[in-house]
């Protein structure tokens, strides 16, 4: 990779922290309408790691819980293209592996917000079985916690 392509990857990643500040900030709107620029730049077959970022907090951003599903969706489809080397890169698998948990449990919990328990449970037990192996600290500690809870709500609405 040369560095002006380099430059540019890491201009993209900024954009995208950006707009993460703005979504944490509360600014939902500005952050969903930078995220879609960002989107219809980068496109369906851009780069693999910065479609599966930006879907990742587009889901976030999103009102309607069907619109949270798709752009969660599109993060977990974007991450199986980094975790086969479909996008042509030379990546850190460790660090694509340690995506799963999350996208995942994302997945849970939009399906079990829309009312589809079976799809909730199926991912779930997907998020947990990618967050074998992961560290126990920092981010990684924090996912499992999340899964946990997420299991304790499921059990109690059944």
């Amino acid at each position: 990779m040369t560095e002006q392509q380099e430059a540019s990857r890491e201009a993209v990643m900024t954009r995208i922290g950006q707009a993460v500040i703005l979504l944490h900030g509360g600014d939902r709107e500005e952050a969903r309408n930078r995220f879609g620029m960002l989107w219809s730049e980068i496109g369906e077959h851009g780069d693999a790691l910065h479609r599966c970022t930006l879907a990742h907090y587009m889901a976030d951003a999103q009102d309607d819980p069907d619109d949270e599903l798709a752009w969660d969706l599109r993060a977990l489809t974007a991450a199986g293209a980094l975790a086969d080397g479909r996008d042509g890169e030379h990546r850190d698998f460790s660090a694509v592996r340690s995506l799963y948990p999350s996208l995942h449990l994302n997945l849970a919990a939009d399906y079990l917000r829309l009312h589809r328990p079976d799809a909730a449970r199926d991912h779930l037990d997907r998020a947990r079985a990618a967050a074998r192996g992961l560290d126990h600290a920092g981010h990684d500690g924090g996912v499992r916690d999340a899964i946990d809870r997420l299991e304790r709500t499921m059990r109690h609405e059944h």
